[in-house]
């Protein structure tokens, strides 16, 4: 569904991503995991095509991409971390989900509108509230159903879950289990949190400073049978504080 190779990212004089390759095959769930600052969006961001100044090579379902024409329409769609910050403060959720749509020239907007809410859990009074109006797990359901309304084949997670309290965690993740079933999804899923990667994906690679230190399954990395001293410390770290 997607591959990367060599894939460099750079603002201005920074290499944020120095020349990481993965690929995720249809239906499979691939996950970048990595202290803040160590490059995991910036990769999202350039598959998604957000951010131009890259170097390597990235194919979107089969067809070679560039930094001037990194288009992958509605073969991807991202879900951002911040679920307030990535809708507009102005625009109701009938307007947000329409948006897409328009974009892309699909017919029927009203039907897939109160269909993509009905599937995210979200009741049809929902539809002409503005994000202020919702809660943080309402609002992340919206950007879900916005980026599956184009029916994508790759959905980018960046931090789907961060910003929510955990039991809205635990249904924010249910839901997207749930979607990647039915849908044979494939995602790309980014999160300094371990517990949220073993739960998504089967794959994971370790970030640091730009650069994937290692590469292993989530059942390896459940069971702390990690190879890189990084990847170690993560998984340590991820047993929270203990007083000695």
């Amino acid at each position: 569904m997607i591959a990367a190779r060599g894939l460099s990212a750079r603002f201005g004089a920074t290499l944020a991503v120095d020349g990481v390759s993965f690929a995720v095959a249809a239906g499979e769930a691939f996950g970048i995991v990595g202290e803040s600052g160590s490059g995991k969006s910036t990769v999202l961001r350039v598959i998604a095509g957000l951010h131009a100044d890259w170097s390597g090579r990235i194919e979107i379902d089969g067809v070679a991409q560039s930094p001037r024409r990194l288009r992958p329409g509605g073969a991807a769609q991202m879900v951002f971390q911040d679920p307030y910050g990535s809708l507009h403060p102005r625009h109701t959720v009938d307007r947000a989900l329409a948006e897409p749509l328009a974009v892309h020239g699909v017919a029927a907007a009203p039907t897939r509108i109160a269909a993509a809410l009905a599937a995210v859990g979200l009741a049809p009074e929902h539809r002409f509230r503005y994000p202020h109006q919702l809660s943080g797990g309402q609002r992340q359901r919206v950007a879900i159903a916005r980026a599956l309304i184009l029916a994508p084949r790759l959905v980018l997670l960046d931090e789907p879950t961060s910003a929510l309290d955990a039991p809205v965690q635990v249904e924010i993740l249910a839901l997207l289990q749930r979607f990647r079933r039915e849908q044979r999804l494939a995602y790309l899923l980014v999160s300094h949190n371990l517990a949220v990667i073993a739960a998504l994906c089967e794959r994971v690679a370790v970030m640091r400073e730009g650069r994937f230190v290692e590469e292993l399954a989530t059942a390896d990395l459940r069971a702390g049978r990690a190879r890189h001293a990084y990847t170690r410390e993560l998984i340590e770290a991820s047993h929270g504080y203990r007083r000695r």
